[in-house]
C-alpha cells in the first residue's frame, strides 16, 4: 500500500489521565495506520481504551486532567500537539464523529435542522438557502422519510434509529476525510442495526472516506470491516485483516473472544466466559504480559518480559509470544498454534 493512501498515522499515542497527582495511561503506546477508502475496526472489552483513542484523535478530552503524547498525524499535521481553535478548524470538517449515544449527543432544545447546519455555518460559504437544502439533501442521504418535517423536529421526537441517521448526517455534512464511529449500532434493534451499517459502507463507497469503527460487536466487524485492531488494557494485542483475524485469531484474548461468541451448532449449554476483568488504570500491570493474569494456567515462561507486536504473517501482527503455547482451560495442555 502506497504512503499517498494514508489518511491517519498514529505513531506511539499514549492519552493518560490525571488521579490525584498522577497520570495513568489508558491509551498505551498505540501505533496505528488508517487508509483511503478503508474501514478499521477497533474491538475489545468495555475498559481497554477504545473509545480514548477515539476521542484523542478528534480532541475532545479535558487538557488539565488529560496528558497527550505521541503522534496523530493528518495532512503533516501532529493533532496530538493542536490547540483548541486548531481543532475547531478539523473537527466536522476534516474529521466527523458519530457518537455512541445520539440522545445525549444532540442538542434537546434545537431542531434538528439547526443542529445538521451548524457545522455547514461554521465551516462553508454557503448562503442560507443553500444550507437549507444541503440540510434535506443530507436527511435523505441518510434515509431519513419527509425530511422538511423532520427538520423541524426536536430530538425527543424521534425514535433511536432516526437519532442515530441525524448524527451521521451531522458527522458527513462537510464530507469529512475520516468518519469515527464510536459503537453506532449499539442500543439499536438488529433491523436497524443492519441498515446504519448498511449506510456506513455506503458512505466508504461513495467518498472514499476512511472510517474508524470503534465496537465489541465482533459480528458488525465481520459485516463491515476491512482490517482490525484488537485493543487490550490500553495496547494493540493483535492485527490483521479482517478474513485473515477471523479465520486465523492467534492472540490468547482475540481466542477467547471468538469463543465466547454463542454457537448455533453448538450442544454446549453453557457459555464460555473470559476469566477475570480488564484491570482498572490504577492496578493495570505496566510491565510483562497484560493478559497474563487472565491465562493463569499458562506458565509464566511464556510470556515476554517486554510484550512487542511481531509480524506471524503477512499484515498480521501479535502482541507476545505467549500465543505459541496457549490452549483454554479444560483442553488438553501443549501447543494449538
Amino acid at each position: 500500500m502506497k504512503s499517498t493512501d494514508e489518511l491517519l498515522v498514529i505513531n506511539d499515542l499514549h492519552t493518560g489521565f490525571r488521579i490525584k497527582d498522577t497520570y495513568f495511561d489508558a491509551v498505551d503506546g498505540v501505533s496505528l495506520t488508517l487508509r483511503k477508502n478503508e474501514i478499521l475496526a477497533i474491538v475489545g472489552e468495555s475498559g481497554c481504551g477504545k473509545s480514548t483513542l477515539a476521542t484523542s484523535i478528534i480532541g475532545l478530552h479535558d487538557h488539565n486532567k488529560t496528558r497527550i503524547q505521541g503522534e496523530i498525524l493528518f495532512k503533516n499535521r501532529n493533532l496530538a500537539k493542536m490547540t483548541e481553535d486548531q481543532f475547531n478548524e478539523v473537527r466536522g470538517s476534516d474529521i466527523g464523529m458519530i457518537f455512541q449515544d445520539p440522545l445525549s449527543a444532540l442538542n434537546p432544545l434545537m431542531r434538528i435542522g439547526e443542529q445538521i447546519e451548524e457545522s455547514l455555518i461554521y465551516h462553508t460559504k454557503l448562503t442560507k438557502e443553500q444550507r437549507h437544502k444541503r440540510v434535506l439533501e443530507l436527511l435523505t442521504q441518510v434515509g431519513i422519510p419527509n425530511p422538511p418535517r423532520v427538520a423541524r423536529q426536536f430530538p425527543h421526537q424521534l425514535s433511536g434509529g432516526m437519532r442515530q441517521r441525524v448524527i451521521i448526517a451531522i458527522a458527513i455534512s462537510c464530507k469529512p476525510q475520516i468518519i469515527i464511529a464510536d459503537e453506532p449500532t449499539t442500543a439499536l434493534d438488529v433491523t436497524i442495526q443492519a441498515q446504519i451499517l448498511d449506510l456506513l459502507k455506503d458512505l466508504q463507497e461513495e467518498t472514499g472516506a476512511g472510517i474508524i469503527l470503534i465496537t465489541h460487536d465482533l459480528g458488525v466487524v465481520a459485516e463491515v470491516a476491512d482490517r482490525v485492531a484488537v485493543m487490550y488494557a490500553g495496547q494493540i494485542i493483535e492485527m490483521a485483516s479482517v478474513q485473515e483475524l477471523f479465520n486465523n485469531p492467534k492472540h490468547p484474548y482475540t481466542r477467547s473472544l471468538f469463543n465466547s461468541i454463542p454457537q448455533m451448532n453448538s450442544s454446549d449449554e453453557k457459555l464460555n466466559v473470559i476469566e477475570g476483568i480488564v484491570p482498572s488504570l490504577v492496578k493495570l500491570p505496566r510491565k510483562g504480559c497484560r493478559f497474563a493474569p487472565r491465562i493463569s494456567w499458562i506458565p509464566e515462561s511464556t510470556h515476554e518480559a517486554d510484550p512487542r507486536l511481531h509480524e506471524v504473517a503477512e499484515g498480521h501482527f501479535v502482541r507476545c509470544s505467549c500465543y505459541k503455547d496457549f490452549y483454554f482451560k479444560g483442553e488438553e495442555g501443549g501447543q494449538t498454534s
